[in-house]
Formats: C-alpha cells, structure tokens, sequence
C-alpha cells in the first residue's frame, strides 16, 4: 500500500477551509514549495476542489469534515473499525481479510482508487464528499440464507437515512437507494464460502453525500446527494455511526425473521411500487406495473398475462 501520510497531512491542514501558502505548508510538512504543488494537484484528481489565489495561497472550495474512528466510536459499538483513507475498494480490503474478522468489522475509506458497484461497474469515489463503508457478516445458515439480503441492507439504508432527517429516500430494487427519482446510494454485497458451511459477506455501500457536479458527470444515470434529500445534513461521523449500527440491528433481525419480516418494511420504501416500470433482461425488456417483492426478494411485475416474479444478476428496473 502506497503512503499517503504526507497528502493526507496536506488535507487535514486545507480541511478548515481557510487559505494556507504554498510556503507555509511547505514548512509544516518539511517539504519544498514545488513539492507542495505536485501533491495539490494529486489532491486534484482524487476530486478535492482545492484552488490557488495568487498572494494567498491555497484553498478548499469548503470547509471538510474528515472521518474520525475516535469520533464514530463514540457514538456506535463496532467491534473492529478499519478507516483507510485511501483504498482501492473498502470491500475487497474486508474480503482479503475474512478469516480474521469479528462479525460487524467495518471498513471505511475517505477515497477508493478502485472502488466498485454492480456487475464489475466502477463506483466513483472522489475524496473526503461521499461515504464509502464495508461491513462483514457471517451467516451460519449458509449462502442461501443471503438471498435477498440486498434489499434487507436497502432497508436498513433508508430507515437510517430518514432517521437522519431525509424523509423522502426510497428503495430502488435490487440494491439502490434513491430521491427524487435518482440515484442516491448503492449496495454491492460479495460472498464467499462452501456450500454447506457459513456463508462469509461483505457488505459494500456508497453513499453520495455532498459530491460536486463536476465530479458526477462520469455517471451514465441522473443521480443526487444527500445534501438535498436532506433537511440539515449530518456530520459524515455521525452518519457513519448511524449507519453502522442500523447494519448491525438489521442483520441480526434478518437471521431471526428472515427475508419475509422485511417484505412490508421494503414495500413502504419501494421508489417503483404501483408504477410503471421496463425491466432489462439482456436484450429482452419487460414492460408492466411493479407490485413489490415476494418471500424470494424477486421483483413482483403485473403485465396482461398477470404477476409474474423476476429475479437474476441481470435485471435492472427504469421508471417508464
């Protein structure tokens, strides 16, 4: 893994928003100003907006509030909280690290160089804006115990959302989260194990927060922030705090109740329930009115020929 102490160091003294000169923090860091320059444009292309006046020096567009584990771990219980602010994915630093984790471990980074979302897709993860969380579970019963538990974690999502003061984010099947008709978050859930034996899972979020619209328009679909679904944007710890424990009551729910104690939770959430929807399967689409979930976690989809479940890796759902 590459060290990054000296960046990082860099960002914790530009964080408070306020104009630093080149000089200034050449001394802080034992640095020359030239050196000071090629580490502000690396900043750069991790997605820092941070911009230079002449006399002044160097400046955040805003204030950063940066992830703090002491910060977190006093709001939520966690029994092992990793926060690498630099990764190339929080989910496959947990999946290297299987045998060696209590359930509930999390992994938290302010930047993936890799990070990714569904069906091999990169997920855009600019530095310090969003939140990017990994959590592991062991389920006992098996891999076909985890069916469905993508919509269980969308769930779980929402509900903490909301209880953060965006009231409006909805669920979007299989595994995102939206508002307003856009995306908001995504889940990518990776499993490893035997059959017969515990099923080992990681359990990968991305979460936009506050990222700039420069920095989307990579992303092939409309997509939002947090920072409007909601109504006063919580500190990124403590959100992280809430979520991670929200996780932790909702897994151990789903291994009491299963996937049918959630049916009505997602159903309340669902962004599509009782609308219009096209559903791609490869070259096929399925036109038709979208009624929920079953007990399978399947998509439940009404056309002229009736209710019909669909389910698989390659079915995605638009709004018609």
């Amino acid at each position: 893994m590459k060290d990054h102490s000296t960046r990082l160091a860099l960002v914790a003294m530009l964080a408070d928003g306020q104009f630093h000169s080149g000089e200034a923090l050449g001394e802080s860091l034992g640095i020359s100003r030239a050196a000071i320059s090629k580490h502000i444009k690396v900043l750069q292309s991790w997605g820092l907006d941070i911009y230079r006046v002449q006399g002044k020096g160097y400046s955040l567009a805003s204030k950063l509030e940066l992830l703090d584990c002491d910060k977190i771990l006093a709001q939520v219980k966690c029994p092992g909280l990793d926060l690498i602010p630099v990764i190339d994915s929080t989910n496959q630093y947990l999946l290297d690290r299987v045998g060696q984790l209590p359930q509930g471990a999390v992994c938290l980074a302010e930047y993936q160089e890799a990070g990714r979302g569904r069906r091999g897709r990169q997920w855009l993860s600019p530095f310090g804006t969003n939140l990017y969380l990994s959590m592991y579970w062991r389920l006992d019963a098996g891999m076909a115990a985890a069916m469905g538990l993508s919509l269980v974690v969308g769930v779980a999502i929402a509900e903490a959302l909301q209880s953060l003061g965006a009231g409006e984010v909805k669920v979007k099947w299989p595994n995102d989260l939206y508002y307003q008709d856009k995306k908001l978050a995504g889940i990518l859930i990776e499993m490893t194990g035997q059959a017969g034996d515990a099923a080992h899972l990681v359990i990968g979020m991305g979460l936009n927060v506050a990222m700039a619209e420069q920095e989307g328009r990579e992303i092939d679909q409309a997509w939002t922030n947090l920072a409007q679904a909601c109504n006063g944007l919580p500190e990124r710890n403590q959100l992280a705090a809430t979520l991670i424990q929200r996780l932790h009551q909702t897994l151990e729910q789903y291994e009491q109740v299963g996937l049918d104690g959630f049916i009505e939770r997602w159903n309340r959430l669902d962004n599509f329930l009782d609308r219009p929807v096209k559903l791609l399967i490869g070259e096929r689409v399925v036109e038709g009115v979208a009624r929920g979930i079953n007990g399978q976690g399947a998509l439940l989809l009404e056309t002229e020929q009736g209710v019909t479940p669909y389910i698989g890796g390659e079915i995605s759902l638009r709004g018609c």
